[in-house]
């Protein structure tokens, strides 16, 4: 169905093949754009449900492309996977820190980034019905049925994976998770996804909580914990 595609962005034509016939032996459909603005035209057209991105396009970067996806209401909750030959530690933070979901680097293994697509694609299929937390005398609201954080009474926009990690921890506020258990969580068992990188995501995430931000404590040489003082589940 056109309303499940998956946008491939990607300018080398032989790339960009393999990656979508492995999408559809998957059963997963799957439209290529070979630069960005082909791309947001495609968007505009039948909004996917995810996008695999090249950062290195003919006419404009990826991670501008990602910049204003993510800027724009009506895209912004669409998860993004960058799939680039630059795998410097820089630019992958500069892509998470821009909202991409997860990045994997070139040349990749079919099985993997497949394994990333379903992992990601199931976390947006999961949203618990009736399941609203709240925090911190009504400060800290998390509501998992129409997967909206409310802090301290304004809706704050999340990235796929931020909002992953603060519902992860505040399911269980106090009890400590390491960084490999909140990747398993927000990623997949199999995903592969680098733990590492999970402080790239706690680091924007407490930026989005504003004055809330203290809640996410480090526990060092361990991972993260939601700071149980003064909370209230429902």
């Amino acid at each position: 169905m056109a309303s499940k595609q998956i946008l491939i962005i990607e300018d080398e034509p032989e790339i960009a093949a393999l990656q979508k016939t492995n999408l559809q032996r998957a059963n997963f459909d799957a439209e290529i754009a070979g630069d960005g603005k082909s791309a947001f035209l495609s968007i505009k057209k039948t909004k996917p449900v995810l996008i695999l991105l090249d950062l290195m396009l003919p006419d404009m970067s990826g991670l501008d492309i990602c910049k204003k996806l993510k800027a724009q209401s009506d895209t912004s909750d669409i998860p993004i996977i960058v799939v680039s030959a630059l795998g410097d530690e820089s630019d992958i933070v500069s892509g998470l820190e821009l909202g991409a979901t997860d990045y994997v680097t070139k040349p990749f293994s079919p099985k993997v980034l497949l394994a990333r697509v379903r992992a990601v694609l199931r976390r947006q299929e999961s949203k618990s019905t009736n399941n609203i937390i709240s925090l911190f005398g009504g400060d800290l609201v998390i509501d998992n049925d129409k997967h909206k954080v409310v802090c301290d009474g304004s809706v704050t926009h999340l990235t796929t994976t931020e909002y992953g990690i603060l519902y992860y921890l505040a399911r269980r506020p106090g009890f400590v998770r390491t960084r490999e258990q909140i990747a398993q969580s927000t990623h997949g068992e199999s995903s592969g996804f680098p733990s590492r990188t999970i402080d790239v995501h706690v680091t924007s995430l407490r930026k989005k909580l504003g004055t809330l931000a203290s809640v996410v404590e480090t526990v060092r040489g361990v991972g993260y914990r939601l700071n149980e003082a003064d909370n209230q589940c429902e």
